[in-house]
């Protein structure tokens, strides 16, 4: 095997610092001049380019708070998020990526997280950046354009399988529709565990093994569903059978919304599938804080090494982050405020020691 780097933690741990202390664009300027040039920004931006970080070193980053908190009962939560870089040059990572929650491409990168939840915390358990490697001329367009060779539900598979290698305990997979993938699901039931995800209103399920044998399938969206109960069937294509509940809501705007969640753990009741699907929200909260808590989108990195380390900083700013608000019993949105009051007060003291006040 290569040669590999062990991870610089002296100067991790300052940048890390210094992303969650930043409240405007982080470069190697900016730490250097914060720390009064005992660090050149050089040695900083050398750090950044220096080698490759990746998920492999996040998990050993994370390990030993994962060994001390995980129990059997915990939970492996996946989603993906776009850092949005308008006015950065497209590369294998910067690239166009259609965001569903805004139902348009837009430009940047997209991240897929597996976090680790349960009681005693969320920790950011893994990543990859979807790569778009591949580049090829649109025949409709003329265009040139750019496409991933590995997809995101393979990333997922491959981060899951790894989370089984590193033997860590959880007992269910959450996940929304988009990875709702037939073979993610059997890769899940297949390794002995239960996936939790939200599916299409218009996936065909068959309502005994019988009918699944016999080819008889209907969409979901026809089931008899009565309130918080489950309704048991078989995916086209999964052997195991699975439990459904509709849950039906009120978005923001007054409209009514319906989500339907399936799990292959059968003995679950309706509301306990609806709380433990409810929890699925922890990556949501994690993206959340990850852009605004610890600098994903305030770099302006310019290559594809540096601009994927920045994330990999990111994402361990964002660990640094929740374990100290666990022990301070602070959400991140208190903890950062209280840091902006420290620096608010050094300014604003720093001011009137220039003016002459109170010399």
């Amino acid at each position: 095997m290569p040669f590999e780097k062990p991870i610089n933690m002296e100067m991790l741990d300052l940048y890390s610092d210094y992303l969650i202390s930043s409240f405007s664009y982080t470069t190697a300027t900016g730490l250097s001049n914060l720390l009064d040039h005992a660090i050149s920004h050089d040695k900083i931006t050398r750090f950044l380019s220096d080698r490759a970080y990746t998920s492999k070193d996040l998990w050993q980053l994370v390990k030993p708070v994962i060994r001390k908190i995980e129990t059997q009962d915990g939970l492996l939560i996946f989603d993906d998020t776009i850092e949005e870089k308008p006015s950065t040059d497209e590369n294998e990572i910067i690239a166009w990526h259609f965001d569903h929650s805004k139902g348009r491409n837009v430009k940047g990168i997209n991240i897929l997280s597996g976090i680790y939840r349960n009681e005693q915390g969320t920790v950011p358990l893994a990543f990859e950046l979807v790569k778009k490697d591949v580049s090829y001329i649109d025949t409709k367009t003329g265009k040139k354009r750019r496409k991933s060779m590995v997809n995101k539900n393979q990333y997922f598979r491959d981060i899951f399988t790894t989370s089984l290698r590193n033997n860590v305990l959880f007992r269910y997979v959450l996940a929304d529709i988009w990875f709702s993938s037939k073979e993610n699901m059997q890769s899940i039931v297949a390794n002995k565990k239960h996936f939790v995800f939200a599916v299409k209103k218009n996936r065909l399920v068959a309502l005994s093994l019988q009918d699944k044998q016999r080819g008889i399938f209907q969409y979901i969206e026809s089931l008899p569903f009565q309130e918080n109960e489950v309704v048991e069937c078989f995916f086209k294509g999964l052997d195991t059978p699975v439990s459904i509940i509709r849950q039906v809501f009120t978005n923001q705007d007054k409209s009514i919304g319906i989500l339907y969640v399936a799990t292959s753990d059968t003995n679950l009741s309706g509301t306990e599938l609806i709380e433990i699907y409810q929890k699925r929200w922890s990556i949501e909260e994690y993206h959340r804080s990850i852009k605004s808590h610890t600098g994903l989108e305030s770099s302006p990195t310019k290559t594809v090494r540096t601009q994927g380390n920045h994330c990999f900083a990111s994402l361990y700013a964002y660990f640094k982050l929740e374990q100290l608000s666990r022990s301070r019993q602070l959400n991140h949105f208190a903890l950062r405020s209280k840091l902006y009051i420290k620096a608010l007060q050094a300014s604003f003291g720093e001011l009137r020691r220039l003016q002459g006040v109170g010399a």
